[in-house]
């Protein structure tokens, strides 16, 4: 459990979705990035689909809100995109993708579908920068959790 956060300078809790709503929960390296914003733009258009399926989604990156709040409002993204500028939350998550211990550490892209209980029931994890889980991916996850009693 984790409380980052949001665009807004909002404080956003991951328990407080517990009991009501699943989560996508998807670590980015960089707002604004071409596979970031891809990313993120097919997660805003599958937004109905997500709501049918009582699912919200939370985007992270080690990106500073102000930069997320221009990401949101660029894009018209719908949903709370979260900072995590000293990797905390990332770290936790086993997300840091360190290659170079010269370079700034990033969080490696992967995608969390988290039950209402608060349990992780899917990951995906991006083999290398071209690949993401897509939308009907995320959606058919979120199905079968949907089916599970």
């Amino acid at each position: 459990l984790f409380s980052l956060k949001n665009q807004r300078g909002e404080t956003v809790n991951l328990k407080d979705f517990r009991g009501s709503n699943s989560v996508v929960l998807y670590f980015y390296p960089a707002a604004m990035t071409p596979g970031c914003t891809v990313q993120a733009c097919g997660l805003r258009d599958s937004a109905k689909q997500l709501a049918k399926l009582g699912a919200v989604v939370l985007g992270v990156s080690p990106d500073k809100e102000a930069k997320l709040l221009r990401f949101a409002e660029r894009d018209r993204l719908g949903f709370d995109l979260l900072s995590d500028p000293d990797h905390a939350v990332i770290a936790r998550y086993g997300l840091l993708n360190q290659a170079d211990p010269r370079a700034r550490p990033i969080p490696h892209p992967t995608t969390f579908v988290i039950d209402r209980s608060g349990v992780v029931r899917w990951k995906f994890i991006e083999i290398n920068y071209r690949i993401r889980p897509t939308n009907e991916d995320i959606l058919a996850a979120l199905a079968a959790v949907q089916a599970q009693p």
